[in-house]
């Protein structure tokens, strides 16, 4: 019989874990949390061009608790490998680098979440939301971590989805922080143009709605009502706020009930009546979520760290299930309430 879980590893033996772009945002935060995660043990940390170079040289914050330096060389003497590379970049690196088997891979760019491309010389992935997929995630070798946006909006949805109440289109509208377009900089990443200012981009098109469509008609075979998405560019650091509504006969207590009990078993999505704000979870692997019903619409409000929940807390939510570790372990990080 086919255990539920995976085998912990053995002993006091902790994961040796190897990152591939360890110098952008990303590499940055799985750092943050791997030094801290009890159960693993960073192999190395891998960036071309800081090859050398502490890594507390980067990541400043990280001065005092590392004495990693970033390197070159690759290992596959390792049993996990997190790829932090841009879009694109992780089917490049692993069709040029192979990898024992054995190793498990968890990539955080959007090249294996989508269907007709989660495989690769012959490792499958899975679509890495726990919320969605826990059962496949802890059977899993490789794992497509999801989008930012997508994990939010998701989270905000799955619910309706997994109850088939989705049967109108649905009205979005997101914020994200200046983190979410990457490190490397361009005109609207800038502090100059960003600073106390606000603007929408990729309207009704953003490329998280390709994957936001597959998931939801997992769950609600032939949903195909119109997602009516409008993100903008937060005038802030990190952090997405995305409210959402829809026509529904749902009642307040019905709407509540179904989201509470979709979430009983997820430790870090927390569902609340109460007006919720981004500084609840920014710094966080949290995800709050706000239902309310006003006249014939059901209205939510979704909230996550784009960097953790969104991103690299997400990641390692994903390994501590993949090698049968508490699914909290080395993520409970604290907001910054002031």
């Amino acid at each position: 019989m086919i255990p539920t879980v995976p085998v912990p590893l053995s002993g006091n033996k902790k994961i040796k874990a190897g990152i591939i772009g360890g110098a952008g945002y990303t590499g940055g935060e799985l750092l943050r949390i791997l030094v801290n995660h009890p159960d693993v043990e960073i192999a190395f940390v891998h960036s071309n061009s800081n090859a050398g170079n502490y890594v507390y040289e980067v990541h400043t914050d990280l001065f005092g608790d590392t004495e990693l330096k970033f390197t070159g060389e690759l290992s596959d003497d390792i049993d996990v490998l997190l790829l932090c590379v841009g879009h694109g970049d992780a089917h490049k690196f692993l069709s040029a680098n192979n990898f024992q088997k054995s190793v498990k891979i968890i990539d955080l760019s959007q090249d294996f979440r989508l269907n007709p491309k989660s495989s690769l010389n012959n490792r499958s992935f899975i679509y890495g939301l726990p919320e969605l997929n826990r059962e496949k995630v802890i059977q899993a070798q490789n794992i497509a971590n999801p989008g930012c946006f997508a994990t939010c909006l998701q989270l905000g949805l799955l619910p309706l989805a997994a109850n088939h109440q989705l049967n109108n289109e649905v009205h979005i509208t997101a914020a994200t922080g200046s983190t979410g377009a990457g490190q490397s900089l361009s005109p609207t990443s800038h502090f100059t143009w960003r600073n106390d200012n606000l603007s929408v981009y990729k309207a009704f098109e953003h490329q998280h709605l390709n994957e936001i469509s597959e998931t939801l008609q997992q769950l609600q075979p032939g949903f195909s009502e119109q997602i009516n998405f409008i993100p903008y560019r937060g005038d802030y650091t990190r952090g997405i706020i995305a409210s959402m509504y829809l026509h529904s006969d749902l009642s307040q207590e019905e709407a509540l009930q179904l989201y509470t009990d979709y979430y009983q078993n997820h430790p870090f999505t927390h569902v609340t009546t109460r007006n919720i704000d981004l500084k609840q979870v920014v710094n966080t692997n949290k995800c709050f979520i706000q239902v309310k019903r006003y006249q014939d619409k059901i209205f939510i409000v979704s909230i996550i760290d784009n960097l953790l929940k969104g991103a690299s807390g997400q990641a390692v939510q994903n390994m501590n299930l993949m090698f049968g570790l508490e699914e909290t372990a080395g993520l409970k990080l604290k907001a910054t309430g002031f």
